[in-house]
C-alpha cells in the first residue's frame, strides 16, 4: 500500500443508478488492499453503502488523502470546487459522455488505479476563478468556477451592453449575447463552441471570449493569471451570470463583476500514460478520415 493514500473517498454522480455496482466493486477492491474507504453521504445513501463511513464533503476534505470521483465532468467540476480548499487530489472515472476531466475508463479502472496507488502517476494542477458581484459597493454574490464564468442575456431577445476592464485598464465596451471568462480547463467547454482558443491545462491563463458580438472584430483575448477582470453593466435586461452553470445570479444595471484567479488549485492525478493531445484527438474527433 502507498502510505500517502491511506484513506480514499469515493464520490459518485448523484442519483445515477448506473454507478452503484462499479462504485461498490471499487470499494471492495480498495478495502481488500487495506485502504480505508469513505463515501460522501449522498452517494452512500443512494447506493446503499451502509458498510462504509458516510461523511459530508467537508469531512471528506479534512480526512481523505485522495478522492475518486465517478461520473461525468459536471460531477468532477462540483466536487473540485468543494474540495479545492482542502488540497485533496482527485481521480476521475468517466461515466459520462466526453470526459475531459474524468479520464479513467470504468472498464480499465482497476489496472489504472493499481499504477496510481503504487505511485506511478502524473499530477496536474488546474486553476479556478473567483467571482464577486458588487451592487452599490455591497458584495451581493460570490462563487468559484473551475470551467468558466458566463455573462449572458437570459431570455431577453436583445443584445446586452457592458464595459470590460483588465487590471483597471479599459479594454472595450461590448455589445453581444454575452461574455465567457474561462480557465484552461474551461477552454474545451462553452468557450470552444463560441470560437475561443484551446488552452493547455499546464498554462495559468484566463481567456475572455465574446458570445455573438455585434462587431465581428471583437475577438477572444488571452490574459495573464494575475489579471483582475472587471465588468460593468450598461444595458441590462434579464441578464444573468453563471459559474460553471452551477451558481447563478440575476444582474441589474450598474452592477460590477470582478473575476480573478482563486489562490488555490485543484490537483488531478492521471496515469503515466495520460496524454492531453491524445485525449483531444479522441474527444474532438481530430485526425479522422473523411
Amino acid at each position: 500500500m502507498n502510505s500517502s493514500f491511506s484513506t480514499i473517498a469515493l464520490i459518485g454522480k448523484h442519483k445515477n443508478p448506473e454507478i452503484a455496482v462499479p462504485l461498490l466493486n471499487l470499494a471492495e477492491y480498495l478495502t481488500a488492499r487495506k485502504y480505508s474507504v469513505l463515501f460522501d453521504h449522498l452517494t452512500a445513501a443512494h447506493i446503499c453503502a451502509d458498510q462504509y463511513p458516510a461523511l459530508s464533503l467537508e469531512e471528506i476534505g479534512a480526512q481523505a488523502d485522495l478522492a475518486v470521483v465517478m461520473g461525468g465532468d459536471g460531477t468532477m467540476l462540483n466536487i473540485a470546487r468543494m474540495l479545492v480548499a482542502y488540497d485533496v487530489p482527485l481521480i476521475g472515472i468517466n461515466q459520462g459522455r466526453l470526459g475531459f476531466l474524468t479520464d479513467l475508463s470504468i472498464d480499465t479502472m482497476f489496472e489504472t488505479l493499481d499504477e496510481i496507488l503504487a505511485g506511478n502517476y502524473i499530477t496536474e494542477k488546474r486553476m479556478l476563478l473567483y467571482t464577486e458581484i458588487f451592487r452599490a459597493d455591497t458584495n451581493v454574490f460570490n462563487s468559484l468556477a473551475f470551467n468558466d464564468v458566463v455573462l449572458y442575456r437570459g431570455m431577453s431577445s436583445g443584445m446586452i451592453e457592458f464595459e470590460v476592464k483588465v487590471n483597471g485598464e479599459y479594454v472595450n465596451t461590448l455589445r453581444s449575447d454575452g461574455l465567457i471568462v474561462n480557465t484552461p480547463t474551461g477552454s474545451t467547454a462553452y468557450a470552444l463552441s463560441s470560437g475561443g482558443p484551446i488552452l493547455h491545462p499546464n498554462l495559468d491563463l484566463i481567456a475572455l471570449v465574446p458570445v455573438c458580438p455585434h462587431t465581428l472584430s471583437n475577438r477572444p483575448i488571452v490574459i495573464g493569471p494575475d489579471a483582475v477582470v472587471e465588468i460593468r453593466m450598461i444595458s441590462c435586461q434579464q441578464v444573468r451570470i453563471n459559474c460553471d452553470s452551477h451558481s447563478g445570479f440575476d444582474l441589474e444595471p450598474t452592477d460590477k463583476i470582478l473575476v480573478r484567479r482563486f489562490p488555490q488549485s485543484v490537483r488531478l492525478l492521471h496515469s503515466v500514460h495520460h496524454s492531453y493531445y491524445r485525449m483531444l484527438r479522441e474527444k474532438l474527433g481530430w485526425s479522422e478520415l473523411p
